[in-house]
């Protein structure tokens, strides 16, 4: 059976955190792993935590809680320590505020990626995203929907799966750590540089149908929206050269202005 490690990155998440650690402990898939690396938080995150963890064990649901609070460098120095301790076959990086859909979440990506048959499995899993606010009200879609056909060029046109929705195989996820020059949109960079190793080694990139994230409008990236934008021009840069970066941006500009216009 198909395992899965979700990684919950954490700091003075208290006001956010338990839909979050909820909607994994309500997951039917047996074979989870839920790691929560926090930040050494000083609000109620860690009672809330470790409650969680209480609870996880008691069900008897077959879930593994664990648990690493310690200062650190930044959110993608605490996603590559979720990645070193990592176990399943699967990773994904399920944030506080965010969540998964539905009960029969993991079940239904892991009948995907078994469905496919007993050749080697898929690098990357990846599905739609909805965007809810706080009490976990639909908002809407994300208007950046994933291709049936995914390849490292399709995010070009903007990172076209949310990283809330992109499960990686753990060996080609643990060969792309997180890069920390960016302090923002390493997990742009990250994506595009899993995609890669798997073109690079033939493996598959399969859409998983439907909603598989639920991510909360708000966000670290949100509260620095310029250098978000500065740190992405970069990334695509590095990844698609400039003349293809300018275009796209000079793209992105003028949908922006229509929508506008639109509305």
């Amino acid at each position: 059976m198909i395992t899965f490690s979700i990684v919950t990155i954490t700091y003075h998440a208290a006001r956010v955190v338990q839909p979050t650690l909820d909607s994994v402990l309500m997951q039917r898939h047996p074979d989870v792993e839920h790691l929560i690396i926090d930040g050494a938080s000083q609000d109620d995150t860690l009672r809330l935590v470790e409650d969680y963890a209480r609870r996880s064990e008691e069900m008897h649901n077959g879930h593994q809680v664990m648990i690493c609070s310690e200062p650190d460098k930044g959110i993608y120095d605490a996603m590559n320590k979720g990645l070193a301790r990592a176990t399943g076959d699967y990773v994904c990086f399920l944030n506080a505020g965010d969540r998964l859909p539905e009960a029969g979440t993991l079940e239904r990506i892991a009948a995907e990626a078994e469905s496919l048959g007993d050749g080697r499995r898929p690098a990357v899993l990846y599905g739609d995203t909805d965007v809810v606010d706080e009490e976990g009200r639909f908002l809407f879609h994300r208007r950046l929907s994933p291709p049936d056909k995914l390849t490292w060029r399709s995010f070009r046109r903007g990172m076209l799966v949310c990283h809330q929705a992109f499960y990686a195989r753990i060996d080609m996820a643990r060969a792309t750590p997180y890069d920390l020059r960016y302090r923002f949109s390493a997990d742009v960079d990250w994506c595009i540089r899993v995609m890669k190793k798997a073109e690079a080694d033939r493996a598959a990139l399969h859409r998983v149908p439907g909603v598989v994230a639920l991510y909360l409008r708000e966000g670290q990236t949100t509260e620095h929206h310029r250098e978000s934008l500065q740190e992405r021009f970069d990334v695509m840069r590095r990844h698609y050269g400039l003349a293809t970066t300018l275009l796209m941006h000079g793209w992105f500009v003028v949908r922006a202005l229509i929508r506008k216009i639109k509305s």
